[in-house]
């Protein structure tokens, strides 16, 4: 599986043939939005910096779209959403909870964990008991709406990923938002790459290890 970063909460996941976009910034964002071709989209807050389902519709590739709690199953991937909180608004975080997915995705016998825009310390009851053993942990750390860096870590460690990737900062949320995500962690020498190419057996005997990869 190759994963790339591409501002916000997006994330492009591919493994053989099959892409898969994670909350894709729209073309009403001000945030600059990537296209790419998807075969299905997850869309974890309907908000125009999170929900670019047509940004990952690119000439023959028409995504499906996984929009809400529940479980679905498409080509061989079996997604899990569950109910969370996230108070993410653009510039400025909303005065209530609105409605963010948090989704665990299982492919490859790798499973992964997409936080979305949650703003929540702890994870809600049910996506607690359900989640179980990840191996990648997608995390906001950008405040504002989000978690804040401190909050990112201390649940991080709480879901005890063997990789955790940050994501949110940068041209959205706080300043120095990943610097002090890797201060917090103990991880300030860790330097941003292009991608992370991982299969299953690269993750034995990881435990919490941050891997940052670089903004578009």
């Amino acid at each position: 599986m190759i994963i790339t970063y591409h501002g916000a909460e997006c994330v492009r996941l591919q493994f053989g043939n099959t892409v898969i976009a994670l909350g894709p910034i729209s073309k009403e964002s001000n945030l600059k939005a990537a296209r790419f071709g998807a075969d299905m989209t997850l869309i974890s807050l309907n908000h125009a910096d999170t929900n670019g389902f047509e940004a990952a519709a690119f000439g023959d590739k028409q995504p499906f779209i996984v929009q809400g709690p529940g479980e679905y199953e498409i080509k061989d991937v079996l997604i899990k959403g569950f109910l969370s909180a996230s108070r993410y608004d653009g510039k400025k975080p909303a005065a209530a909870d609105r409605i963010n997915t948090v989704y665990q995705i299982s492919l490859e016998g790798m499973n992964l964990c997409y936080l979305g825009a949650i703003n929540t310390k702890d994870l809600p009851h049910e996506a607690n008991e359900a989640i179980d053993n990840v191996d990648i942990l997608f995390i906001p750390i950008g405040g504002e709406g989000v978690l804040t860096p401190a909050e990112a870590y201390k649940l991080s460690v709480a879901i005890e990923p063997k990789i955790i990737i940050p994501i949110h900062f940068g041209e959205i949320g706080v300043p120095n938002a990943l610097k002090n995500f890797l201060k917090e962690s103990g991880a300030e020498g860790v330097k941003p790459i292009e991608k992370l190419t991982v299969k299953k057996k690269d993750l034995e005997g990881k435990e919490g290890e941050i891997v940052v990869l670089k903004e578009p």
